[in-house]
């Protein structure tokens, strides 16, 4: 496994539509490897595959963040929201690509999402909390869509000055 490093906004490729993951491979389950290794030395909950600069329908979460507990890692292989709530939740979410920055977010409250798992296999299941947000925060970034797309113009520009600057400073040697 590789830590891979992770795209700041503002990036083009953070902008893009992502292609389906044409086959659950050996390649691709290396990558998801990588993604779930990157994401957990981060810190964070969840990465898609465009954070790291490859434009592929790919996410990987785990909303587990007690020390003590078991991680439940979730791979997830061109996912889709195939239902959403009624009932809405806030977060303020936060965004690896975004680096401390934060902006409150309204989603359905709960989500039933369909996918292929690590293995090629159909699957299905309904979340709801923080796993929802998290599991829609990380679709939206197959479609090309950042958490501060849903903040207000005034703040989203803010941010994205800041991690403007933020890019200089990382660039300097």
């Amino acid at each position: 496994m590789t830590l891979r490093p992770i795209l700041i906004h503002p990036d083009p490729r953070l902008k893009k539509i992502c292609t389906p993951v044409a086959a659950v491979s050996e390649e691709m389950r290396a990558l998801a490897d990588d993604m779930l290794e990157t994401m957990y030395d981060a810190p964070g909950i969840g990465l898609a595959a465009p954070q790291l600069g490859i434009n592929k329908r790919l996410i990987v979460m785990d909303c587990v963040k007690e020390d003590d507990a078991t991680p439940e890692p979730v791979v997830m292989f061109n996912p889709a929201v195939t239902w959403v709530s009624d009932e809405t939740n806030v977060y303020e979410e936060g965004c690896l690509s975004i680096p401390e920055m934060y902006g409150e977010v309204t989603r359905p409250a709960e989500v039933r999402v369909s996918w292929l798992d690590i293995d090629g296999q159909a699957q299905e299941e309904q979340f709801d909390g923080l796993w929802a947000t998290c599991v829609q925060h990380e679709i939206d970034h197959l479609e090309g869509k950042l958490f501060i797309d849903y903040l207000g113009a005034m703040k989203r520009q803010m941010i994205t000055r800041k991690m403007q600057k933020l890019k200089r400073e990382m660039a300097r040697p």
